[in-house]
């Protein structure tokens, strides 16, 4: 965004620079936006005068030359003169005559226009056809102010007043030349859309030095317009969505021509090429106000609609439909997203983006129709980005312009029309919009604002520095209700007035202190503890953690067995192969195994610990998806490896990893269920889930009921459409569920000061007997008999089972008995194994060996 300062200290009621132009780029630095380039325009036209024509002749040599005789007032003391005091140069301007205010360019100086250009023109005193020549008369083009260079610029001394209008004026001083134009980076004004316009610059200048502004007074007051007639001008707005605010109005007899020199040379200053004066009468509005504007040739509206009245509409595109835009572009729409207006539904525009090519103003438009809209700052966006169409209206429409702008600066758009092309209004205005609310009230204290700013403001002091910036501001004792004026669409809430009051008090002027905070540690997070424990005990057992994207292919989902729909689409994928949030992890794992096998990696173990998503995962209170944090592993090794190092299947060894790490957990009391007997309506992942092979599958519980995961091998369609070994398995697990399960707090042993003393038990037991049955009932039994304040440790020794006898097995237990009071004798031992004995015999008929 290009500040003009000249242009802003007009329409300022404070003086902007109190304090110099270098300290007020310093406080916009620190204050507004990162500053880009500070541009001085007065230099380029150094030493560039107003002179008076006093003669005019023909080149006695050339028949297009003249020659002509300058009077300077005397101001150039380097230059050639006459006897007189008259200097002599050569025109060939066909607009030159005696007694006119010209601008010269002496020798030595260097034409504008070429300035930064390669081969930049520097002028001397040259001999033309016999005549010396000292300098030129400049045009307006050499003067890089316009595009016209068929004439000389002729000063009229209505334009610039008669005290400027004499020979020996600076040029600069004529059109507020001598400018400081200050481009200030766009990004840091993307929640402001007022900063887009100098007016709001101009506001923000102020209200940083702590200077009260005040908006001029047509911002600020309710519009009225004049009642007409003389045109019927109907409007329509299919889409009220998507335009908040829609006005027009006709305007008669207009003269399109050249802009007066001020309009073109405020707007060459900020980058904006001068066209037409009705054309440079909207660019300067909306350079001024942050409102961009359009006007159509109302005749080649009507011709475009085939009516005698005229019409505006807005409407969605249709697929297919084209509109040829200014500049000679012609679009070819490929949605039914993009805004456009039209006429009897003829497109001659697309709305807050750029305006068409047949309804352009131009040098034989008489009468006009001027557009005033509020355009949905994320179409206009989308619209920009399809078609790469970056004009200076979509900068500012894509940062939410407010709607209860549009009748002000359409009014005064309505008088510089007036003024500056003689046109007058010739239709009733139409205003479409919906209902147009203001800004809420914001409650706030000052206690909340100082403990956030780390300051001791009371608060009028806050009160006044929102006041420069014209908020509507109440107190009542500590607390202030405060308004953002109209064009604030930022403010919403107490945070948002806290941010305010800093920026505008200054953060460089807050108290350098550091606010005062406990010492004591945080809490560690125990889901983060769960994750980092599981990822050491799997790693220290060999499995390698992977880190895959949280979105997968459309088709891997399809080639596990898992649909689409249950799945959450992204909108702008990264790209086509990560279009889904994924269900499972267990997918992305197992796309990663065949190359690793390719690769050379013969077996190993892969697990990945991140959330998950689907829509049968949806939180019952607010219908919001649950990111389900998920723990999944993959076991596999390839044919070669599997009859050298494996045996049984690979379902017992994801087991044991499993086992391995929940034991750690301190979870041990396991069920496993045959996942082809699970309920439906159990609340297990159908998704997580469909990679498995029930029969070949079992759902881990805890033995209260409580479900943890699925383990088991793969279907064959998935090995086969992953290309996956035969020896493969896997499991998925609640990360959450073992952090639940392992919430209770740790209770600490200390190491026994007396020696232990270890005894083995080895017990026959009926083959149907499972070894966990029996491991429960000795550790019961242990835990109730053991002395007082001791400690115990089961350890499992050997399980063997006799070829010739398959009717029963023999279990071996080390067990260890340490006391905190005393020392343990054997016979203690030998008493407490017996009585365990009994109570295995007598519960499940077992005999000690």
């Amino acid at each position: 965004m290009k500040l003009s300062l000249n242009w802003a200290q007009q329409f300022s009621n404070v003086d902007l620079v109190p304090d110099g132009e270098e300290k007020l780029i310093e406080k916009i630095g620190s204050q507004l936006g990162e500053i880009e380039e500070v541009e001085k325009w007065g230099p380029r036209y150094q030493g560039i005068l107003v002179v008076r024509v006093v003669k005019c002749q023909p080149h006695p040599n050339a028949d297009n030359l003249s020659v002509c005789k300058i009077d300077d007032g005397g101001i150039n003391a380097d230059v050639k003169r006459d006897e007189n005091g008259l200097i002599e140069l050569v025109c060939g301007a066909p607009n030159v005559h005696p007694d006119i205010l010209a601008v010269w360019i002496p020798p030595g100086g260097t034409v504008p226009s070429s300035l930064g250009k390669q081969g930049e023109l520097l002028l001397e005193a040259r001999d033309i056809r016999g005549v010396t020549s000292n300098g030129m008369l400049a045009s307006l083009n050499e003067l890089g102010i316009g595009d016209d260079h068929n004439g000389i610029l002729i000063i009229n001394p209505v334009d610039v007043g008669e005290e400027l209008a004499i020979p020996g004026t600076e040029f600069k001083k004529l059109f507020k030349m001598e400018d400081t134009v200050i481009d200030i980076e766009n990004k840091m004004f993307t929640h402001r859309p007022d900063l887009f316009g100098i007016l709001g610059i101009a506001r923000e200048l102020a209200a940083i030095q702590h200077l009260t502004f005040q908006s001029p007074e047509w911002y600020k007051s309710e519009a009225s317009f004049p009642q007409a007639q003389d045109e019927t001008l109907s409007s329509e707005v299919k889409i009220p969505n998507l335009v908040s605010r829609f006005m027009a109005v006709a305007v008669k007899n207009v003269t399109v021509k050249s802009s007066p020199i001020w309009l073109q040379a405020a707007l060459v200053r900020v980058g904006i090429r001068p066209i037409n004066n009705v054309v440079d009468i909207t660019n300067f509005i909306m350079q001024l106000t942050a409102q961009p504007m359009h006007a159509y040739d109302a005749d080649k509206l009507k011709s475009i609609s085939g009516s005698q009245n005229l019409s505006l509409e807005v409407r969605l595109s249709h697929k297919d439909e084209k509109v040829k835009l200014l500049g000679g572009k012609d679009l070819k729409l490929i949605d039914e997203s993009t805004i456009l207006i039209t006429s009897n539904d003829v497109p001659v525009g697309i709305g807050g983006v750029m305006g068409g090519a047949d309804t352009e103003v131009d040098g034989d438009t008489k009468n006009i129709v001027l557009e005033c809209a509020t355009f949905d700052m994320y179409s206009i966006r989308k619209t920009a980005m399809q078609y790469g169409l970056f004009t200076d209206a979509v900068t500012r429409f894509n940062k939410g312009q407010s709607p209860l702008q549009n009748d002000k600066i359409l009014f005064y758009a309505l008088q510089q029309v007036s003024k500056v092309t003689g046109g007058q209004v010739a239709s009733n205005v139409k205003d479409i919009h919906g209902e147009l609310s203001r800004n809420k009230e914001v409650n706030i204290t000052a206690d909340f604002v100082n403990i956030r700013l780390g300051e001791q403001l009371d608060i009028q002091e806050m009160a006044d520095l929102l006041k420069n910036a014209e908020f509507e501001i109440q107190i009542s004792g500590n607390e202030m209700s405060v308004t953002a004026p109209f064009w604030r669409t930022d403010i919403e809430i107490p945070e948002d007035v806290v941010e305010e009051v800093g920026r505008l008090f200054g953060y460089d002027h807050l108290t350098l202190k550091l606010p005062k905070r406990s010492t004591k540690p945080i809490d560690d997070d125990p889901l983060l503890e769960t994750k980092s424990k599981i990822r050491d005990i799997l790693s220290r057992a060999g499995a390698n953690e992977l880190l895959t994207y949280t979105f997968v292919p459309g088709d891997l989902m399809e080639k596990v067995g898992q649909s689409k729909d249950n799945a959450f689409k992204i909108a702008n994928a990264l790209s086509p192969d990560l279009q889904y949030y994924r269900q499972s992890l267990i997918p992305s794992l197992l796309d990663k195994v065949h190359g690793n096998i390719k690769a050379g990696f013969n077996h190993f173990a892969l697990f990945e610990i991140n959330p998950v998503h689907g829509k049968d995962l949806i939180n019952e209170e607010d219908k919001l998806p649950i990111e389900d944090q998920r723990l999944a592993l993959v076991i596999t090794a390839d044919d070669k490896t599997v009859k050298t190092t494996y045996k049984g299947a690979a379902f017992y060894l994801a087991k044991l990893y499993l086992e391995e790490m929940l034991s750690k957990f301190g979870i041990n009391n396991l069920e496993f269920q045959n996942a082809a007997d699970y309920e439906p309506k159990m609340n297990i992942s159908k998704a997580a889930l469909a990679p498995f092979e029930k029969s070949r599958t079992a759902l881990v519980k805890t033995k209260d009921g409580q479900f943890i995961g699925e383990l088991g091998e793969f279907k064959n369609s998935v090995r086969r459409n992953l290309k996956l070994p035969e020896f493969i398995a896997g499991f998925e697990v609640d990360v959450s569920q073992i952090k639940k399960l392992t919430d209770k707090k740790s209770v600490y042993l200390p190491i026994p000061k007396f020696p232990k003393v270890e005894q083995d038990l080895t017990l026959k037991v009926p083959a149907n007997i499972a070894y966990g049955e029996l491991f429960d009932l000795i550790n019961n039994e242990l835990t109730k008999q053991r002395p007082t304040n001791s400690s115990s440790i089961i350890n499992p020794i050997d399980i063997y089972q006799p070829e010739k006898d398959n009717n029963y097995k023999n279990i071996s237990f080390r067990i260890s008995i340490s006391s905190y009071e005393r020392t343990l004798i054997a016979e203690e031992v030998n008493s407490l194994l017996d009585r365990i004995a009994e109570t295995a015999k007598s519960g499940l008929g077992v005999d000690r060996i």
